[in-house]
């Protein structure tokens, strides 16, 4: 049977891709070795340079990608919507989503963004920013309206982010309190350090 030309290396891509997130999330950046890499999708440790240039380019791309997914996920998530509360409460539920959904993403995402060269670290950073500033939009309109007391804008951000972010940690979905549950509770956390 005939190759249809591309789907192999594409599907080749997306297994390297796949395998990748779960070395690194297992054994972290430093301890994964291409050669396991290879051996978990049954290639020969050099045909894996018909797909990667390097490591550092695998690990650049698994967290380029997790940053641009997250960024296109959120706009759509908050996609016309226009009441700075509604709105961050969308944040709140499409954040605590996301990242229960991308567990490991999220987490090669924070704990090797070290693990960059310098000029892949900070194109990353930039896409945080980005990400952190559409939350800082948020609470800035909610302050302008009279919605929300907010002392420093982006330290509640930050503060915001860290709690959101910690369900990676301890989340369990097999857990007693479910998904939807989580969700309200955490917005009422928020909504509590935020509202006038």
């Amino acid at each position: 049977m005939a190759r249809t030309a591309g789907s192999s290396g594409e599907k080749t891509l997306a297994a390297i891709r796949e395998a990748g997130l779960d070395l690194i999330h297992a054994h972290g950046y430093e301890a994964m070795s291409l050669r396991q890499l290879a051996t978990r999708i049954g290639l020969q440790p050099g045909s894996l340079y018909n797909h990667i240039e390097t490591k550092q380019d695998l690990l650049y791309d698994l967290i380029h990608n997790h940053m641009v997914t997250l960024l296109a996920s959120l706009e759509e998530a908050l996609a016309g919507i226009e009441d700075p509360l509604e709105t961050l409460k969308a944040f709140i539920a499409f954040h605590l989503t996301y990242h229960v959904e991308r567990k490991r993403e999220v987490f090669i995402g924070s704990s090797e963004l070290r693990s960059l060269e310098p000029k892949g670290r900070r194109k990353i950073v930039a896409l945080r920013r980005t990400y952190e500033d559409r939350l800082c939009a948020i609470l800035t309109q909610g302050a302008r309206r009279g919605l929300f007391k907010i002392d420093d804008v982006r330290v509640s951000a930050y503060a915001i982010l860290a709690m959101l972010t910690g369900i990676c940690t301890w989340y369990d979905g097999k857990g007693r309190i479910g998904r939807r549950k989580l969700i309200d509770i955490h917005t009422r956390l928020v909504l509590q350090g935020v509202m006038k």
